[in-house]
């Protein structure tokens, strides 16, 4: 068994980290850069991004529960996931904002895109694995 030297990997990990990362003011400078060169609402974007990973994450502790630790799968629960689906939905409405999407042109473009992915309309698992060029 190989022995980890945790000291070794965390100067490892501290140079293959950003400057933004290591350190506030080069994360300060940075929001103020994309603050003045964009028209992105940089705080609205950070709420929405912090937001949907945090609530996708308390939606996802429930389904694990059910699925793998007896949860029953009964109307408070799939209450609780409404409204953290709620909650999902809230901060994707605010990271629209953010970048100044319509969030009916969003949906849209996921439609065009399964599409493209999909022609027919119909699920296939290895397209869904060996994408064309751009699909993103």
């Amino acid at each position: 068994m190989n022995n980890v030297d945790l000291k070794l990997y965390e100067k490892f990990v501290n140079a293959v980290t950003s400057a933004e990362s290591n350190n506030y003011d080069h994360l300060h400078r940075r929001i103020e850069e994309l603050r003045h060169s964009t028209n992105v609402n940089i705080s609205l974007l950070m709420t929405g991004a912090f937001g949907l990973g945090s609530e996708s994450g308390e939606f996802q502790e429930i389904v694990k529960k059910v699925l793998f630790q007896g949860k029953p799968l009964d109307e408070a629960n799939i209450f609780h996931m409404k409204r953290e689906l709620g909650d999902i939905i809230w901060y994707w409405t605010n990271s629209c904002r953010a970048l100044g999407l319509d969030p009916n042109d969003v949906i849209a473009e996921n439609v065009t895109k399964l599409e493209s992915r999909y022609p027919g309309g119909k699920f296939d698992v290895y397209k869904s694995e060996n994408r064309q060029p751009g699909d993103l």
